[in-house]
């Protein structure tokens, strides 16, 4: 079984809910993934199994925000699963702060310097593509759809949810 990085945009009212309410945040999370529409498409996105070397590039070139896995746990009295644990949030201000960062951090970039080998040491998944000696390429037509995503976000101002499926 693969490990997928998703994201929900939220708008305030949204978040609001989701706070408050934790099965329907997992409920709409779930109807718009199951949902084969432009609407749904904007509000949902996934990075595929490309999470963890985002995670591991983005911090090497000191992107200042966490778009792998969100900077706050969500108040919920009970941890929801939703695959690898629950979501995390990444709050309006913070979508807006990675959209601000993201031209000093452009996508055909992020692997510049980096080997296979390099993603193989520090054990970033999917190893087994690492340790094949596959390029790391493919992650960065990743962060250039997520680039989209987050700024889309940040233009109507919602936060988002984040989590490994």
């Amino acid at each position: 079984m693969s490990m997928i990085g998703q994201y929900l945009r939220l708008t305030p009212a949204e978040l609001e809910r989701a706070l408050h309410d934790p099965e329907w945040a997992a409920e709409y999370a779930h109807e718009l993934y199951a949902r084969d529409d432009a609407a749904a498409d904007a509000r949902v996105h996934e990075t595929d199994k490309a999470w963890h070397a985002l995670d591991f590039l983005l911090k090497r070139h000191g992107f200042p925000v966490d778009v792998v896995f969100g900077e706050s746990d969500m108040p919920w009295p009970e941890a929801e699963d939703w695959g690898y644990g629950p979501p995390r949030l990444l709050p309006a201000d913070r979508v807006r702060a990675a959209a601000d960062a993201l031209e000093a951090h452009a996508p055909d970039r992020l692997t510049d310097g980096v080997t296979p080998a390099d993603l193989a040491a520090a054990n970033v998944y999917p190893q087994i593509v690492w340790e094949r000696g596959e390029e790391p390429d493919w992650v960065a037509a990743h962060w250039a759809d997520l680039a989209k995503y987050l700024r889309a976000a940040a233009r109507e101002g919602d936060a988002m949810l984040l989590w490994i499926s």
